[in-house]
This record gives structure tokens, sequence and C-alpha cells, in this order.
């Protein structure tokens, strides 16, 4: 950016040419105050490497042609303190004030010289802060009197590759670049196949997001299944160990007790038998279980 500031600043140095001897000292025009402050200004910037001293001798500057009527001079001296003072701010890592300090002095982002809006657009963009600089440049290229200007085309390009393209902005892209008479035939078909490169990414990153959440749907079902395969197993094992508690096996012997004596039940009857065989064998593996519960390693070995 040091070298863009000599640059632009270089021009207005031949403002005043230099004074000949065949021309007399009464032919030379006033020298602005305001251009030895721009030529100061890039000195500091450039040579003296002093971006604070830069900026406040800019600040400086437009103070001074506050006064001055307009004209073509003051108009390229102005443009070329914007673009000394943005360079300062950038190189002061204040490159957010950039342009709310140029607007500052233009008020509307519609006045605003289109080189300052160049250094702006690729200032936010290089900072990959684009969005910030949109609204200004959409403003500046809807105006009719900027259309006609032969910067317009250049702008619109940088509008539509550094700021709708990264920002995602595809249908405005297209219209841009449709609609727009500032491109030629060949920047219409580049900036097309830009557009559709950019859809192509979006789409499949919009697939590549959604995959993995296409895998965690289809993975609960599983897990849903297992919890309540759990939650059966645990309700089951409550269930065994309720019926294999002790108090449980005393209720059930009294019930068997108390149901010998409403019958009046014969144990000594040949035909009662079978009945006591098949309860002994039903304590006896209510027993067993209970012990191979209690006790499993040693009822194994």
């Amino acid at each position: 950016m040091k070298s863009e500031a000599s640059t632009s600043a270089a021009p207005l140095k031949g403002l005043v040419g230099p004074l000949r001897s065949s021309e007399p000292a009464l032919a030379l025009p006033a020298v602005s105050p305001a251009v030895h402050l721009l030529e100061e200004a890039a000195d500091l910037l450039v040579v003296h490497l002093d971006f604070h001293a830069a900026l406040e001798t800019c600040e400086r500057a437009w103070q001074s042609l506050a006064e001055e009527p307009a004209s073509g001079t003051v108009v390229e001296v102005k443009c070329s303190l914007c673009v000394v003072g943005i360079q300062a701010l950038a190189e002061m890592d204040r490159w957010r004030e950039a342009l709310s300090w140029v607007l500052g002095y233009y008020h509307v982002p519609e006045k605003l010289p289109p080189k300052v809006l160049e250094l702006c657009i690729l200032l936010y963009s290089k900072m990959k802060d684009p969005e910030a600089v949109l609204g200004v440049a959409g403003a500046w290229l809807q105006d009719p009197d900027n259309q006609g200007l032969p910067e317009y085309g250049s702008l619109a390009k940088l509008h539509l590759f550094r700021l709708l393209l990264p920002l995602g902005r595809l249908s405005e892209a297209e219209e841009l670049a449709v609609g727009s008479a500032a491109f030629s035939e060949e920047q219409r078909v580049e900036a097309l196949q830009a557009i559709h490169t950019a859809q192509q990414q979006l789409t499949q990153e919009h697939l590549s997001s959604q995959e993995p959440q296409k895998l965690r749907q289809e993975g609960s079902f599983p897990r849903k299944l297992l919890s309540l395969l759990m939650l059966l197993r645990r309700l089951c094992g409550s269930a065994v160990s309720h019926l294999l508690s002790q108090p449980f096996r005393k209720g059930l012997l009294a019930a068997l007790i108390l149901c010998l004596l409403v019958l009046r039940f014969d144990p000594a009857a040949p035909s009662s038998l079978p009945f006591l065989y098949q309860l002994t064998q039903l304590f006896r593996r209510i027993q067993k279980a209970t012990l191979s519960r209690l006790y499993p390693l040693t009822l194994r070995d």
C-alpha cells in the first residue's frame, strides 16, 4: 500500500509546473495550501513511515479545502487525500475506520470518487469483511450519474467478484452480470461461469453438511431400541427380584397353607402325591434360583 500512496500523489506534484526562465513570476498560478499538505502527507506516509502524522496532515488539508471553490484541481486533491488517509489507517491497523472516514467528507456514497471506492472495495475484501462496503458500493453503482463514468465497468466487476460472490449473493450477481451494460460479452460470460461455479460449491457444501445430520438420525433408531431393551431388562430383573424376595416366598407359603385348610386337603391320600411332588419341585427351583443369584461363582464351581 505504500507504493500506491506515492503513485497516487505523484500526479498532483505536477499541478503547478516548473518555472521557466522565459516566464514572468507573476504568471504562476497560486499554489493551494492543500497541495503542499498533500505532498507532506505522502512524504510522511512513504518516506518517514509516520502514519499518524500523515493522517493528521490529510485532515488539515481537508479543512483548508473547505474554503476553496470547487474545481478540477480541488477534486483531484480531495481524492488523493483520501487515498493517502486510507493507506495510513490501514498501516495503523485501523482499516475498519477507512470507509466512515471518507464518508465523513463526502457524506453520501454516490459522491465517492471511483478511485476511493475501488480502494475501499479492495481493502475490505482483502481483510475478509466485504459486507461492510457492500451497501456503499451498491448505492454508487445504482446512481445514474455514475453509470456514465469510464470507471463504472471496472467497479461493477469488482463489486461482483469481490463482494457479491464471496457473500453468496448469487442472484444479485447474476442480475448485475446479465442486466448491466457495463460488461462486455466476454466479461459477462466470465461472470456467469464464476456464478455457476459458486452455485456448485454452495450445493456441495449444503450436501456435505446434511450427511452428518442424516447419519445421526439413522443412528438414533438403534440407540432408541437399545435403550428400550435395557429398560425391559431392568423391569424383568426388578420383577424377578420381587418374586424371589423373602416376603414374597413367605406370602406364597401362607397362601398354600390357607388353601390346604380351606379345601381340607389330605396330604396322606395317594391322590395328593403328584401335587405334593410338583409343589416340592417348585420350591426347589425357587431355592436354586435364589442361591444362584446370591452366590453365582460358588454354584458354578
